[in-house]
């Protein structure tokens, strides 16, 4: 696979969602479909109570078409079932998340699905995700990244898939709180794992999904970025957590997802050394939680706090790949 579909792929993928969007957000806005900001928020995020949300509806509609017309058009055989399993866990989420959005939008709660409700979710689709592995013949092992060291976890892979699935959907969720912020920290981290899909095995299409997921985040960042025109929700931020540890599972580089997604674990981090300091001590470490809060409650403007994430991402992205071509 040569570098022109790639960027082919972002292209399409990219289209797609920008000629979607101007069609879907007032679509979204006639149902009345606007995002409710949570009371405990910063203040200044009042204003933008009734922007259009459930816009990863776009991001995953987008990634589904572009990804299984270059892959059809690329390949010589039929799909493999790496990206069967990719659209599943996106689309599986995606639902997930989807179904929070709807009853924030149409109960008007700002809370959605209860935690228990989602997390019963996520980790049947995580044990789906497993199981169809299994039966693939999967191997089992993780390997520390940069050395030709490895480990054979047994079962214990299948808790390993339920941990990365559940926690980077829900890590990927906490990093969505400002305009453009996830969109493009996701793009990033997306693109990097496609670059090294493409180099490293290569596994064709992993990377086509890794970079449809690209250009459909790069397409609705148009509308996402600052002054958003439309929120992507739950609907896309849960299905980007699950598709990146999927991606990263599938590629065996589940412990470099830590490194690329560098972002989305420092942003959960925060939340849980806030929770633990508040209930311990009495006492926050942050102004608010997730980070990104913290930066903007300082004074910091919404898009000095955003590029200087996207940069952050940057860097998580260069350290991972850096790692796995040059080290490896």
């Amino acid at each position: 696979m040569n570098l022109i579909v790639l960027l082919l792929t972002i292209a399409i993928s990219f289209l797609i969602t920008v000629l979607l969007s101007p069609i879907f957000i007032p679509f979204l806005r006639r149902l009345k479909f606007g995002q409710s900001i949570r009371e405990e928020g910063p203040k200044s995020h009042k204003k933008k109570t009734g922007t259009p949300t459930m816009g990863g509806i776009m991001i995953v509609i987008s990634v589904i078409i572009t990804s299984v017309i270059v892959v059809n058009k690329s390949n010589a055989t039929s799909i493999g079932y790496e990206l069967y399993l990719l659209l599943f866990v996106l689309v599986g989420y995606g639902l997930l998340g989807f179904l929070d959005d709807f009853i924030k939008v149409a109960m008007k709660r700002n809370l959605g699905l209860t935690s228990k409700q989602k997390m019963l979710g996520q980790i049947v689709i995580a044990l789906v995700f497993y199981f169809i592995l299994r039966d693939q013949g999967f191997p089992t092992y993780i390997q520390i990244p940069g050395t030709n060291i490895q480990w054979e976890l047994g079962w214990f892979y299948a808790l390993l898939i339920i941990f990365m699935l559940v926690g980077a959907s829900n890590a990927v969720n906490l990093t969505d709180g400002l305009d453009g912020l996830l969109a493009g920290t996701a793009a990033i981290a997306f693109g990097a794992f496609g670059v090294l899909a493409w180099y490293g095995f290569p596994q064709n299409e992993v990377a086509i999904f890794s970079l449809a997921v690209v250009g459909a985040l790069l397409g609705f960042l148009v509308f996402n970025a600052h002054p958003a025109k439309v929120f992507m929700g739950d609907t896309g931020s849960l299905a980007l957590g699950g598709a990146i540890a999927a991606i990263a599972i599938l590629t065996k580089m589940e412990i470099l997802l830590v490194i690329i997604g560098g972002v989305f674990v420092i942003e959960t981090l925060s939340v849980i050394i806030q929770v633990i300091s508040f209930k311990t001590t009495g006492k926050r470490v942050f102004k608010m939680s997730p980070l990104h809060h913290h930066y903007e409650l300082l004074g910091w403007s919404e898009w000095r706090v955003v590029t200087t994430f996207w940069l952050i991402g940057i860097i998580f992205a260069a350290l991972g790949i850096y790692i796995e071509v040059w080290l490896g």
